[in-house]
């Protein structure tokens, strides 16, 4: 999610206790499988005046996300993730992570989806000039699951951002998808983005 105030990226640094510290993968576990396929650019939520263009597949985990989810906390895993954007003010990123078993990616893709769900009263927490709001827009029946959560920030000095957010799993891999713009609930794409995110947890194998 592209933040606006230096307040929110610092945010990424900040401690997110909240989280649940995931078990390290045991040694001598399952082989790594083929790497998970990423959305491709036609695949975002229309935008109505720009067309969207991907980045490449990137090794790391991305700097957007850190707002609200972060590396604190789990083992060390192999993160790829693409980066997309618009001409305009409009963003999205996805992020895969391939678990040693299942059970650890399901209980990485909780871990994320509590980050996610607690965001906004962290943010406020954190930063008493900047309101947030969460709100929660249910699961969808793709492979093992996935949730699609959004969330607006405003700042004192009337800055405001909407992002929406999902996490997806399918057997041992998990996917966080986001995408942001300045505005707020009343611009966000819900419908759209759920069809994202049941694209990306559908089209990782």
């Amino acid at each position: 999610m592209r933040i606006r105030t230096s307040a929110l990226t610092a945010l990424a640094v900040a401690a997110l206790a909240a989280g649940t510290v995931l078990t390290a993968p045991a040694a001598g576990a399952a082989p790594k499988a083929a790497a998970p396929k990423f959305l491709s650019a036609s695949q975002l939520p229309p935008h109505p005046t720009s067309a969207w263009t991907a980045g490449p597949v990137t090794e790391g985990f991305p700097e957007g996300l850190g707002t609200c989810v972060s590396t604190e906390g789990v083992p060390s895993y192999d993160y790829r993730h693409r980066e997309f954007r618009t001409d305009l003010d409009t963003g999205a990123v996805q992020l895969t992570i391939v678990a040693d078993t299942a059970a650890l990616a399901k209980a990485l893709a909780k871990h994320y989806d509590d980050l996610i769900r607690t965001c906004a009263d962290r943010i406020e927490k954190a930063y008493p000039d900047v309101e947030a709001e969460g709100r929660d827009y249910g699961t969808l029946p793709v492979e093992e699951g996935a949730r699609v959560r959004g969330l607006h920030t405003e700042t004192s000095w009337g800055a405001t951002d909407i992002s929406l957010l999902s996490v997806g799993r399918d057997g041992r891999t998990v996917t966080v998808v986001q995408w942001g713009q300045m505005g707020d609930f009343g611009d966000a794409p819900v419908a759209a983005f759920k069809k994202t995110t049941t694209t990306a947890v559908n089209k990782l194998y």
